[in-house]
């Protein structure tokens, strides 16, 4: 049998602050490198790969106005909405998300996560560990999704 290596039985405190969700001794990290797809949003990996779990749990924050990246991949979203209000744009559909609100983003769906002007959005998202790289719009899909009668007013690119 193969040995695994996880991690020690731990508990992470959580703390809400004036700053936002936080866990003890888990790192705030940027979202993504630098870029301009995607607007005020930082992340917390909760559980990766060494929890022995073939799942990664992460917390995002997007500040008021902010956004994440506007994308599809392969793998599958579960997401948890737990603070704020916003938007979730999955598809051809636009929810409006407020705490509690579950939301499954299928493979190969365009998607992205969009906080109100005036209060900051926190949810979990669990994916796979072993996961594909996003992929963005290119040019021309870029102009079919602003011309969409439901979503294309709303889509940031």
């Amino acid at each position: 049998m193969a040995e695994i290596h996880t991690l020690p039985a731990t508990l992470r405190r959580f703390q809400a602050t004036d700053e936002g969700f936080r866990w003890e001794t888990v790192p705030l990290k940027h979202y993504k490198p630098e870029g301009t797809h995607f607007r005020d949003i930082t992340r917390q990996v909760l559980f990766g790969p060494e929890s022995g779990l073939p799942a990664e749990l992460r917390y995002f924050e997007v500040e008021p106005g902010g956004y994440s990246t506007f994308e599809r991949h392969e793998h599958v979203h579960a997401v948890l909405i737990l603070r704020g209000r916003g938007r979730a744009i999955v598809g051809e559909q636009l929810f409006e998300v407020q705490p509690f609100d579950l939301i499954h983003v299928p493979a190969w769906t365009w998607h992205q996560f969009q906080a109100a002007e005036d209060e900051a959005l926190g949810f979990l998202c669990m994916v796979a560990v072993d996961r594909d790289r996003p992929t963005r719009p290119t040019p021309e899909e870029a102009e079919q999704l602003r011309r969409h009668p439901v979503i294309g007013p709303h889509v940031r690119l």
